[in-house]
Order: structure tokens, then C-alpha cells, then sequence
């Protein structure tokens, strides 16, 4: 069922340790999936994506973003995000609060070259998502692992107007 098909989100994501703060504008198409859960499709007009990518395709020609999906599907109690359909990358993170989640990137390759991928953990200190009766905000709080080293602690933070 589609609750509201035009919303403007604001996506924050900030590192804790490091020197990242990035914010993104954008609409997207919020979907009632069933009970809680929701699917927030994001519009990738302006979100950020791979300069490698575009360098080695017909798209930076043409003038033209990459294509591909970028969603999130969100319950209280657990938030999964994905892009797909880019022709370099794609990537899933799961998160699910006072668990070890997985990360997964996966980088493209043109055959006959193998595609390969990365796989990091990630601990969600806290998970937090606000919806009176459709979601207005979510907040993820977790920290990024591999293996035994820790690559920081981060917050992704989604308003949804």
C-alpha cells in the first residue's frame, strides 16, 4: 500500500571518530509493507555515488547519474538498507539493535574479470524509529568492525517530512 508517494527525507550520516558529516536531501515513496514494517524508496537524484563508477561508462558521456535502487526497510526492531543496479557497486548493511549485523559491498567487474566482495560487521548500539502511525524519523547508532578492528563508531540519522 502506498502511503505517501512524494516525501522529502533528510539522510545524516556522521562519524563519532573521524571527520564525517555528510547530509542529503532528497524525496522518496514510503511504502506500508505489513504490521510496522515500511519500505522508504529514496530518489538518487541526490545522493552521493561513486566517481569510479561514472569514469568508466557511457553515463558521464551522456551527462547522466548511474542507475540503481537504493531503499531501506525499516520495523522497530530491525533496519535493512540496500543499493542495487549500479554497474560498480552495490551494498546491504542490516542492522538490528545489541546485535553484530553485516556490511556487504560487492564491487563489479566487467567479465571476463571476477566481481568480488567485502564483508564488515557492524554492532547497533541503538536503534530508534519514531512513527505516529507512518515513520517521521529513525536513528542508528552502531559501530563498524572488521574482524577485530574497529573502524569507528557512526550515526545515521533519516527525517522524514
Amino acid at each position: 500500500m502506498l502511503v505517501n508517494r512524494h516525501q522529502n527525507v533528510y539522510l545524516s550520516f556522521i562519524s563519532t571518530d573521524l571527520p564525517i558529516w555528510h547530509v542529503v536531501e532528497t524525496t522518496a515513496a514510503l511504502y506500508h509493507q505489513d504490521g510496522d514494517c515500511f519500505r522508504l524508496l529514496l530518489d538518487r537524484q541526490n545522493l552521493p555515488y561513486s566517481t569510479f563508477a561514472n569514469a568508466h561508462t557511457k553515463e558521464k558521456v551522456n551527462g547522466n547519474r548511474p542507475k540503481g535502487i537504493f531503499w531501506l526497510e525499516i520495523s522497530p526492531y530491525r533496519v535493512i538498507l540496500t543499493m542495487q543496479g549500479d554497474r560498480c557497486t552495490s551494498y546491504r548493511h542490516f542492522w538490528e539493535k545489541g546485535i553484530y549485523g553485516v556490511s556487504r559491498y560487492c564491487l563489479n567487474a566487467k567479465p571476463p574479470e571476477a566481481s568480488s566482495s567485502m564483508k564488515l560487521r557492524n554492532y547497533t548500539r541503538k536503534l530508534i524509529l519514531k512513527a505516529d502511525p507512518y515513520p517521521t524519523s529513525l536513528q542508528i547508532e552502531y559501530e563498524l568492525w572488521s574482524a577485530t578492528v574497529n573502524l569507528g563508531s557512526y550515526i545515521l540519522y533519516i527525517d522524514i517530512d
